[in-house]
């Protein structure tokens, strides 16, 4: 029943949310009709920005502030439209930058500050790079399509019964347009049965991720993996597995109407010792949508639901749900938090409810104590 209720109430909350891009304020007034967004960034931001989108010098703006440079793809592409209307129509402190960026929400309609994105995105001159409008929020066990630039600190601990608390820190760091390279490692606690603990260094993992295919138009990007998984763990103390683990895998990301979104992964996990470890085909799909506070401009609100599939060879299938929510903390939206719990749906007596969180940092936007007001 708890199981039941955690999924129904995780939905109906996704299912409720708003898109976060806001509705046209009714301050605003729209430019005359034939203005496109190339004529108003020429005519409101190319003072500062320059007619190139590379920035003005310092001795034209008046002031000294590096400004962004809109052709640089790395810089312009990651993140989401709504995060770009949120600085143009509200001014930079609205995400926690420089004061110099003025509000435009005034004089712009929500149609006029869209039109003149489209055109910034137009300064990135390589169409290969993934819009971050793809770039879903993170579950805890569907990995993203969109390659990233994170570090993510995760625990997790059994509700009741066993004591073990597992920990891992995750790093993730983006190269060229459309590759990622990740490590995984993990820290874990474990009581025995004499009372003791044993502690130390899990199997470290290292992985590589290549987005094949990634469309704002459709809202859907496709990517593909593999893992190896290191018996860099002390197998005695229950600290690893004592072999090498191979796992390919393939990652799938819808964008919704409304600001929801699917996220799926599957793969196969693959012994390199059969006599010690079996294969394990798995599947992931997850389901939510966000809100944001503030007219859409705020901290941000995921609920979100995982429906996890596992079975290895000659056993029996393994289900589970993980209802979770992520919160975002700093002004800037580059550090967030995210609680769960994951519930075993069959196999219950063998397998335990684990309590779930992690703290995430996308390094790339900025230091960890940056962009907070």
């Amino acid at each position: 029943m708890w199981v039941a209720a955690s999924l129904f109430v995780c939905v109906a909350a996704a299912a409720s949310l708003q898109a976060q891009t806001p509705q046209e304020p009714a301050t605003a007034t729209a430019l005359p009709a034939g203005y496109t967004g190339k004529d108003i960034f020429e005519l409101a931001c190319s003072t500062c920005h320059g007619l190139d989108g590379r920035g003005s010098p310092r001795s034209t703006v008046g002031f000294d502030l590096e400004l962004p440079d809109f052709t640089d793809c790395e810089f312009a592409t990651p993140e989401p439209l709504a995060d770009w209307f949120a600085v143009i129509h509200d001014g930079g402190p609205i995400r926690g930058l420089d004061s110099h960026m003025p509000a435009f929400g005034d004089a712009l309609s929500a149609d006029d500050i869209e039109k003149v994105i489209a055109h910034l995105w137009t300064f990135c001159s390589d169409p290969g790079w993934p819009r971050g409008d793809l770039n879903l929020p993170r579950t805890f066990f569907i990995e993203k399509a969109f390659p990233e630039n994170e570090v993510i600190f995760t625990t997790a601990f059994a509700a009741r019964g066993e004591t073990s608390i597992a920990g891992e820190v995750l790093y993730e760091k983006r190269f060229g347009v459309r590759n990622q390279l990740e490590v995984a490692v993990p820290v874990d606690l474990q009581q025995n049965g004499d009372a003791s603990w044993s502690r130390g260094l899990g199997d470290v993992a290292v992985a590589l991720k290549r987005a094949l295919y990634a469309s704002v138009e459709t809202g859907r990007i496709f990517s593909v993996g593999g893992e190896i998984v290191l018996p860099t763990g002390k197998e005695s103390a229950g600290l690893g597995r004592g072999f090498t683990m191979y796992e390919p895998f393939a990652l799938f990301g819808q964008v919704l109407p409304r600001g929801m979104f699917l996220q799926a992964q599957a793969g196969i996990e693959i012994p390199s010792d059969h006599e010690k470890g079996n294969n394990e085909v798995f599947w992931r799909g997850g389901f939510g949508g966000t809100l944001a506070q503030d007219r859409g401009f705020g901290r941000a609100w995921t609920p979100m639901v995982e429906v996890l599939w596992a079975r290895q060879t000659g056993g029996d299938a393994e289900w589970d749900v993980v209802p979770q929510m992520q919160v975002t903390l700093s002004k800037l939206q580059h550090v967030m938090i995210s609680g769960g719990v994951r519930i075993p749906v069959n196999e219950r007596d063998e397998r335990r409810t684990q309590v779930l969180t992690y703290l995430l940092w996308d390094w790339f936007d900025g230091g960890f104590f940056e962009f907070w007001r």
